[in-house]
């Protein structure tokens, strides 16, 4: 008979230096004084001398060293971790990227692996690395968050902790060179860490924690446990969907935005979410591929139309699944010697009166 499955809590914060790595070491260190076999499967200690004390007397599991372009790289031992069976493993940076040549891509699937076998884990990362407030971060502050981890996963977190510091006091801490080098805290205030950058990020991290409790306290009414959401997560059943959103995929950039947007209004409205393309699949390109996959990837339903009638086939496939809203991006201008003619969205609305139709524009800075 297989392990029963461990639990997952996240620390989640809203930038490098709020303490969310302290705090689970805290926690971890009051674990280990109630006698809980616990193990640091991976730790980063950025120099942070408060936080690097919290480690004391915490049994550590090796890295791993991978070699990658000539140049040594330390990895998380997942494979030691797993034959080491703590009851307890604490594994910083969550939405971590591992080197090429590590059994898996991402850490936040080494976690889901150590979860699998039984394992409970404390992890910590920060809100800008949810896949879909990609875009609204690099709206927000002008960077673009390469390292992302799909909401789904998050989710699926059986504890979230949001772990809060003001701006002006994380830029305090930064100045008095706790977070990082005085020259490397210096540039970092007057780039990303700026307090207009700082206060975004934290509204959406706050946003996204409330959320996340209401949640769980849905799920927890909906399962007549209403005392301890906490508990009722692994036994719910999920919330009766009405909605279903369609969203409509292109070789074009902005489809990523799309499906970004659409699975997070599907996520707040408990609705099911399908992504479509319409076209030829022998003629589709490389673009259209990673898009249908980056769809997958966040669990959404994709689907290939073989159809040269854009408007009409997505029109008739929303009504044969019951969609009752669509995604879809702006139609490219049209030539002058077309300039009567309708768009495809224009077309697409017209036939689609009875359904909710958003146009994400392709927003640029």
């Amino acid at each position: 008979m297989s392990a029963a499955k461990g639990k997952l809590k996240v620390y989640l914060g809203y930038a490098a230096g709020v303490g969310k790595t302290y705090r689970m070491l805290e926690e971890a260190q009051e674990l280990r004084q109630k006698g809980v076999d616990l193990v640091i499967g991976y730790f980063e200690p950025h120099g942070r001398k408060e936080t690097i004390a919290k480690t004391e007397g915490l049994e550590v599991v090796p890295r791993r060293v991978l070699t990658y372009a000539g140049s040594p790289f330390e990895e998380m031992d997942t494979a030691a971790v797993l034959r080491r069976k703590p009851a307890v493993a604490v594994v910083d940076e969550f939405a971590h990227t591992n080197v090429p040549g590590a059994e898996r891509v991402k850490r936040w699937q080494d976690v889901q692996a150590i979860v699998e076998s039984g394992i409970d884990v404390l992890t910590t990362m920060n809100v800008q690395h949810l896949e879909s407030l990609n875009d609204q971060v690099f709206h927000a502050t002008g960077i673009r968050v390469r390292e992302t981890v799909p909401d789904w996963v998050v989710d699926e977190a059986d504890e979230l902790v949001f772990v809060d510091l003001t701006p002006r006091a994380l830029r305090n801490r930064l100045e008095r060179g706790v977070v990082y080098s005085q020259e490397k805290a210096r540039r970092a205030m007057e780039n990303f860490f700026t307090e207009s950058n700082l206060t975004a990020l934290r509204e959406m991290a706050l946003r996204h924690t409330a959320h996340e409790v209401e949640e769980r306290l849905d799920a927890a009414a909906a399962a007549g446990l209403g005392e301890s959401p906490g508990e009722a997560l692994a036994d719910t059943q999920p919330v009766r969907r009405t909605e279903r959103i369609l969203i409509c995929l292109t070789g074009r950039p902005s489809s990523a935005v799309l499906i970004r947007r659409g699975k997070r209004v599907a996520d707040y409205i408990h609705a099911e979410c399908l992504a479509v393309h319409v076209g030829d699949p022998s003629h589709d390109s490389e673009a259209v591929e990673r898009h249908m996959s980056f769809a997958r990837n966040l669990r959404i339903e994709t689907h290939v139309i073989p159809s040269g009638d854009v408007p009409n086939a997505l029109a008739s496939f929303a009504r044969s699944r019951g969609v009752t809203q669509i995604f879809i991006g702006r139609s490219a201008p049209l030539p002058w010697w077309k300039r009567y003619r309708e768009t495809v969205v224009q077309r697409l609305v017209r036939q689609t009166r009875d359904m909710q139709i958003t146009i994400v524009a392709e927003r640029r800075r």
